[in-house]
């Protein structure tokens, strides 16, 4: 998950190319929770903009080279800062024409210079107010999207995911004339583990299988839990047949590993810590060799995978 910007200070742009100015600001700026970046030149403030995510720009009218129209024309007409407020502070052009071209520009408001230290901190609180709340409602929606598309316990990608990016991978293997392999994997052994020390340590059991896919696969590739004691894994740019025998016989290798239960809820007088082991029964299914849509793969994978616990049992 992507980091809370909404518990972050938020970072305010203070533009103007006089040092005095600046410090002035600085100081008054002081009492509200926000960090503060300075440039003193419309260039310096367009290279910042590059660099950070502001809650607000404080931007003089009257500088050389550059003026504060300018300044605030690119940065509208650019996707990522057009949504930044900015206000210009100017002790010059405050009639109604001149405001007038300034909100063309992209500027919400004004302050006037010298600058009332009220005023200022008033409409900037404001602004960090939006900012924050801006932040937590983006944050918000992006944490209902997470938990509409993954596993609650393992975090994985749940089943709807997994189809959505199964079938976005079979039409880019088709489209690229190249592989996509599906891996179907089912715990051996798993209820019974269950249903003597508990539901908890089935959970425990089922994170650490979980863990140990995310380490195994690249970015590139979706291991998921399609639900109880099921998991897959979508395999993208596979070059040989040998490379994907290789990565299933260091995937049972690796999921077969004991799993220690630290104080498990037992039935019987057992330690504090004990291990136990599960199976792995795996259905594979490649594209185009075994189907050509994400229907026929996991047709193909499940049947694979019950054949396989079948003479494993």
């Amino acid at each position: 998950m992507p980091t809370n910007t909404a518990t972050l200070p938020g970072k305010i742009l203070v533009v103007d190319d006089i040092p005095a100015n600046r410090v002035a600001m600085r100081r008054l700026l002081s009492k509200l929770d926000c960090t503060l970046i300075e440039a003193g030149s419309g260039n310096a403030a367009l290279s910042a903009c590059l660099d950070h995510e502001f809650a607000l720009i404080l931007l003089d009218v009257q500088m050389p080279e550059m003026d504060g129209f300018e300044v605030a024309t690119l940065l509208s007409e650019n996707e990522t800062t057009a949504h930044t407020p900015i206000i210009f502070v100017t002790a010059a052009l405050t009639d109604d024409l001149s405001r007038l071209q300034g909100y063309r520009a992209g500027a919400v408001d004004y302050i006037a210079k010298p600058v009332n230290e009220f005023i200022l901190l008033s409409k900037v609180k404001v602004f960090l107010d939006l900012y924050h709340y801006r932040c937590a409602l983006a944050a918000a929606e992006a944490h209902a999207r997470h938990l509409a598309t993954h596993d609650p316990l393992t975090g994985l990608p749940n089943r709807l995911l997994f189809s959505d990016r199964l079938t976005t991978a079979v039409a880019r293997a088709q489209r690229e004339n190249r592989w996509v392999a599906l891996i179907y994997i089912d715990l051996d052994h798993f209820k019974p583990i269950n249903d003597r020390y508990g539901h908890p340590a089935g959970d425990v059991l089922l994170r650490t299988i979980g863990k140990r896919l995310s380490h195994l696969f690249r970015d590139s590739d979706t291991p998921a839990r399609l639900g109880g004691d099921e998991f897959a894994v979508i395999l993208e740019s596979l070059e040989t047949r040998t490379q994907l025998d290789a990565l299933c016989a260091r995937l049972v290798q690796t999921l077969e590993q004991p799993v220690t239960l630290d104080r498990p809820e037992t039935r019987d007088s057992a330690a504090e810590a004990l291990c136990v082991q599960v199976g792995i029964s795996l259905g594979i299914a490649l594209c185009p060799d075994d189907g050509t849509s994400a229907e026929a793969l996991i047709h193909a994978a499940d049947l694979q995978m019950y054949q396989h616990k079948q003479q494993r049992r």
